[in-house]
């Protein structure tokens, strides 16, 4: 059987390309986003601070419930501290050369002319204790140790970029004002003037734990070792001596999450991008291999008919497809998998490019992500081919050649009355909006979409007969002779045309899905922040964070009535499912219950939101209502950097889009984020109050607090927006990738089917139709397909997305420029018409009497 197959793909090479390019671009689509997975898992960028310590110990990095798998945990969303007690322990395990505890915190240079300075390339500029400088190592350049409270050491990058040399005064603002200290020495690490990603500002030990602000904990503890002792061998004695209930003990490329907040966060996103869209990617590999192969087995039906005729049996038919596929795909797959770490590398290069991932963010490479690729791009090719070769395999040979001759009009029962489920299952899904608005209405609607497609292509046949049947009469009459000829073989090949319809369909629905879904949820977070924010001005920072003062400083200026300090975090918390639990991270915001009234609206429900101080929290009240709790009732969570709370509900609220599904007292909010700094301050001035004078008051606050500035209360953005613009931007990327490999199967699909008509249009050239009348037919043709598969995946696209909306927002129409939708319109329009015409212009090259005795 293997060489009977092998013979039928050498004599029919051409027909098989369509399945060979389908295959290997799903399999390369799927091994990108499994490179990506495993990223996500341990990847990492190579570490700056910690570059000499050969074991890092920092603050548990993930929340890991009793009960959650491997699978169900999160990454924190803050920095987490470590207990400074444990360096004891460390220093008295076997290997270990040196233990040094590194405090770490926001402190920032302010020039002569009052800019506060970031690090390199807008990064973070940190101060830490003078005997952390060894991890890196930094050395003096000039200059000495800092040895009083008012000594600092500089980096050489950031002095130079300063002004200052050693001996000289500068001002350095933490979480406060600008403070002056004598520049007692200038250091440099191993190799250039400072880190590629931080400014590094030393003081003396004391002063540093002062700054720092979290007595008996540090940021880190780095681990010198012995010489000839491995950092594997030590990291495990380490992890045997302290345990690892409270700690994350790293080496190698792990140590940089201790240091960067970013790399968890982007693991965290990968994690979840290539979930997300590597369902979407092996869901639509799967279909467009599925649907490609049913278009290369239909074209061959006579040749299966024929072996029907000659006592071939069903189960030879149906091994001859599957050794068939298999060969195509074992090549496919292979190449795919190889190909798959291309587009590793291109999605990882796109994301840096827009500023979601670090741009020295290194991929995981490892065989594990390519040789799932290349199972699942056989068991997709294998199922595929199991599905088309039923009905071929399946008729009596009496019958083939009869069957053959035409194509089958009818459809099965069990067909339709599966394509029909699916079509109702997807439509239910797209009501979940109205019911349940958020996070689950949002995947809901975009899942709900791709099921009403897959429906549809299930009955695709019966859908596409009845609308070439109400456009027919359109053609006819725009044409008496081609667009007759279109008409009639639209009508009498309603399959070939359902198999060109169903990935163009495909095509439209998914990109409009995947953009709208992004910018209607944006839209209703930021609808919704500006209906609940009364504030007439929005004081935010150029260093990232605000220092917790400006809110008081703010109160005493005269004409406020109220300034609310703003801390955006994140919660975590569990879901129990059957034996297991289960983790999801949530939006939260910390604000200052007394200062909320006359600048935030939360749609208080029940409760008092100015009750929200010590240890309170309230809650939205789909959130409450879901974990059952009562105003009064303790609530468990855990907060942003890993620390587990309980806390007492005094509030639930119904605006959770703009505030999130918590709301913590702001000091609670700022004691659990690495920088403890506000994110903002909104200011309402009093009624009677002169706005001018306000704005200028508040405006002389970046002359006491450097960095600081204010913008109209009309500008407030909704939480987490540079985050969520971010997701947006990778969405978009992620989505370009799955439908440029849809397209390709799109112009695929449309060439094989095209291709193999080369006899038929030589019949109609024979009995007189002329060659610009055949490729006027083919142009009306590719119209009615493009035209019927554009309408029907506007259809699947527009009705979970109304839904959507007017869950979120309120009203059936989505946001977004209308131009995209054009744009995906039209492009579908480009790409059936250059498709089709190019296959037709090719097939008709050939003298007609040349190519009416063509074999199939």
């Amino acid at each position: 059987m293997w060489d009977l197959a092998w013979q039928t793909i050498k004599t029919r090479l051409s027909g098989f390309v369509g399945a060979f390019i389908a295959i290997l671009c799903g399999t390369a689509l799927v091994a990108g986003c499994g490179i990506l997975m495993e990223s996500g898992l341990r990847a990492g960028v190579p570490t700056q601070r910690y570059a000499d310590a050969a074991v890092v110990v920092g603050g548990q990095q993930t929340v890991d419930p009793p009960g959650a798998g491997p699978m169900e945990t999160q990454q924190v969303g803050e920095q987490a501290s470590v207990p400074v007690t444990i360096a004891g322990t460390i220093t008295s395990v076997p290997g270990v050369r040196g233990v040094v505890a590194e405090q770490s915190f926001p402190a920032n240079v302010v020039t002569a002319d009052g800019r506060a300075l970031n690090g390199p390339e807008g990064g973070q500029s940190l101060g830490h204790n003078w005997d952390a400088a060894k991890l890196a190592p930094f050395s003096l350049r000039d200059g000495r140790a800092p040895a009083g409270p008012d000594e600092v050491v500089l980096d050489a990058e950031l002095a130079s970029r300063s002004g200052v040399t050693a001996g000289q005064q500068v001002k350095i603002a933490v979480r406060s004002t600008p403070v002056d200290y004598l520049v007692s020495g200038i250091a440099a690490p191993k190799s250039g003037d400072g880190l590629s990603r931080q400014s590094s500002v030393f003081f003396s030990q004391e002063k540093a734990a002062e700054l720092a602000g979290t007595p008996g904990q540090v940021h880190a503890i780095g681990v010198l070792a012995d010489p000839g002792v491995t950092p594997g061998d030590l990291a495990d004695r380490i992890s045997a001596a302290v345990g690892t209930d409270k700690v994350t003990v790293t080496t190698g490329v792990e140590r940089s999450t201790v240091e960067f907040l970013d790399v968890s966060q982007t693991r965290m996103l990968l994690m979840a991008l290539a979930g997300s869209f590597g369902g979407f990617a092996l869901l639509i590999a799967v279909f467009v291999v599925a649907s490609t192969l049913a278009l290369v087995i239909n074209q061959r039906r006579r040749e299966f008919a024929l072996l029907r005729a000659i006592a071939a049996t069903p189960q030879q038919i149906r091994k001859l497809i599957g050794a068939e596929t298999m060969l195509v795909a074992s090549v496919a797959g292979v190449l795919g998998s190889g190909l798959g770490v291309a587009v590793g590398f291109g999605l990882r290069n796109a994301f840096a490019g827009i500023g979601v991932i670090p741009p020295d963010f290194e991929l995981a490479l490892s065989p594990i992500p390519l040789v799932a690729a290349l199972a699942l791009g056989l068991g997709t090719a294998r199922l595929a081919a199991w599905s088309a070769s039923r009905r071929p395999s399946s008729i009596r040979p009496v019958e083939a050649l009869g069957e053959a001759a035409v194509e089958r009009r009818e459809l099965g029962r069990v067909r339709v009355i599966v394509g029909g489920a699916l079509v109702v299952a997807g439509l239910a899904g797209s009501m979940v909006p109205i019911f349940l608005p958020g996070e689950p209405g949002l995947a809901a609607s975009s899942g709900s979409s791709l099921i009403i497609v897959i429906g549809l292509a299930v009955v695709s046949p019966k859908v596409v007969a009845f609308m070439t049947k109400l456009i027919a009469p359109v053609l006819n009459r725009t044409s008496r002779i081609s667009g007759y000829l279109a008409a009639a073989n639209s009508q009498a090949n309603s399959r070939r045309l359902a198999a060109a319809v169903t990935p163009v369909m495909l095509a439209v629905s998914f990109a409009l899905t995947m953009f709208y879904s992004q910018t209607s949820a944006a839209a209703a977070r930021q609808e919704e922040t500006v209906e609940s924010t009364t504030a007439d001005h929005v004081l935010a920072s150029t260093t990232g964070g605000l220092s917790p003062e400006v809110a008081e400083a703010a109160r005493r200026i005269a004409g406020v009535a109220a300034a609310t300090p703003v801390v955006r975090t994140e919660v975590m918390n569990t879901v129990q499912e059957q034996d297991r639990v289960r983790v999801d991270r949530y939006g939260a915001q910390g604000l200052d219950g007394t200062q909320v009234r006359g600048n935030l609206d939360l749609g208080v429900v029940s409760g008092k939101i100015t009750d929200l101080t010590g240890n309170t929290v309230a809650m939205s009240e789909r959130e409450a209502d879901w974990y059952e709790k009562k105003i009064g009732d303790e609530v468990e969570f855990y907060y942003g950097d890993g620390a587990p709370a309980k806390l007492r509900l005094v509030a639930t609220y119904t605006r959770d889009q703009a505030f999130g599904r918590y709301v913590l007292p702001v000091e609670l909010a700022r004691a659990h984020t690495g920088d403890r700094r506000d994110d903002s301050v909104l200011v309402r001035q009093q009624p009677d109050a002169d706005s001018a004078t306000v704005t200028a008051a508040l405006r002389d606050l970046a002359a006491r607090y450097p960095g600081l500035v204010v913008t109209p209360g009309s500008a407030v953005a909704a939480p987490a927006g540079g985050q969520q613009q971010a997701q947006f931007y990778v969405n978009l990327v992620a989505v370009g990738v799955i439908l440029g490999y849809v397209v390709i199967s799109v112009a695929n699909t449309l060439v094989m089917s095209t291709a193999q008509r080369s006899r038929e249009f030589a019949l109609l050239r024979l009995i007189g139709t002329t060659k610009r009348q055949v490729v006027r037919m083919m142009r009306f043709e590719a119209l009615a397909t493009v035209g019927v598969a554009a309408l029907l995946g506007t259809v699947v696209a527009g009705v979970p997305l109304m839904l959507l909306n007017l869950g979120l927002r309120g009203t059936p129409l989505p946001s977004g420029t209308i131009a995209v939708f054009g744009g995906v319109i039209a492009g579908a329009i480009l790409l059936g018409l250059v498709s089709l015409g190019l296959a037709t212009r090719v097939a008709l090259r050939s003298k007609p009497i040349e190519a009416i005795g063509l074999r199939e």
